[in-house]
């Protein structure tokens, strides 16, 4: 069974580098494969990834050498399990707030006798290139599991939510934190709350031997949030990737630009 590389890094403590997709097209997601991220998360919360394009790309992202993982609608087992079953190597999960919570995403990504993950599934042993009886050996090995912290009251309960058996990590986002303590969505400020909150996670997340992560616009950010110690890092996506580079190629030909495009 493939080793899953982007949770093994993170267990060593080192950084981990990778985008958001959130073009439903596994193409796009097969040809971002192969440019050298460690892991890709397809986007089913806020993109229009069903679980027939989602399968699809799981299988490119696989084949192209990188870690296929996806952040879900929301936190349930049906999304959990559907996504396992389809061959995700990973999960994210939005908006966790409480230990409770917490503890419902560990019970649906994690076989007994860690959660109770139903067995079943075509799609998971052959993206980790293996028997479907080694996988239900192996699996809790080797998913990934990363629990989002988007939200003050999440921000309030870190000691309870990040001390549950069972997660890999937590990862802010940055946009709905912001407006969960009334500015604007943002990758970033100089907001005291918000800077206070990001130390918090990171600290919290150490305290307990887990990796800490955010979502960033660019390279330069990137490399300042792994220089503070945040590992699980997504550096915009391939949309806004391609978006800004577009844009670029607009403004040298001297053509009027259009209108707003996607934050990231």
């Amino acid at each position: 069974m493939k080793q899953n590389h982007v949770r093994a890094k993170l267990k060593r403590g080192e950084p981990s580098f990778g985008t958001w997709l959130a073009l439903p097209d596994p193409v796009a997601a097969r040809l971002m494969s192969g440019l050298g991220f460690d892991w890709l998360t397809c986007d089913m919360e806020h993109s229009g990834y069903n679980f027939e394009t989602v399968s699809h790309s799981f299988m490119g992202i696989a084949t192209g050498g990188c870690a296929p993982l996806v952040r879900v609608p929301w936190n349930t087992g049906e999304n959990i399990k559907r996504v396992l079953d389809i061959g995700a190597w990973g999960v994210v999960v939005p908006m966790v707030n409480s230990r409770a919570e917490c503890e419902a995403a560990v019970q649906h990504t994690r076989y007994h006798p860690i959660g109770n993950r139903s067995v079943g599934g075509q799609l998971h042993a052959p993206n980790f290139g293996t028997d479907p009886a080694t996988y239900y050996e192996k699996a809790n090995d080797e998913i990934l599991l990363i629990v989002m912290i988007e939200h003050v009251d999440g921000v309030k309960n870190l000691d309870a939510i990040l001390s549950v058996p069972g997660i890999d990590g937590v990862f802010i986002g940055p946009n709905d934190l912001h407006k969960s303590m009334g500015q604007k969505p943002s990758f970033d400020s100089s907001y005291p709350p918000f800077v206070d909150a990001l130390k918090a996670v990171r600290e919290t997340a150490k305290k307990y031997g887990i990796a800490s992560g955010i979502h960033v616009p660019d390279v330069e950010s990137a490399k300042r949030r792994a220089a503070e110690g945040f590992q699980f890092i997504a550096v915009a996506s391939e949309l806004g990737m391609m978006l800004a580079k577009a844009r670029e190629n607009v403004a040298a030909l001297g053509l009027k630009p259009g209108g707003a495009a996607a934050k990231y």
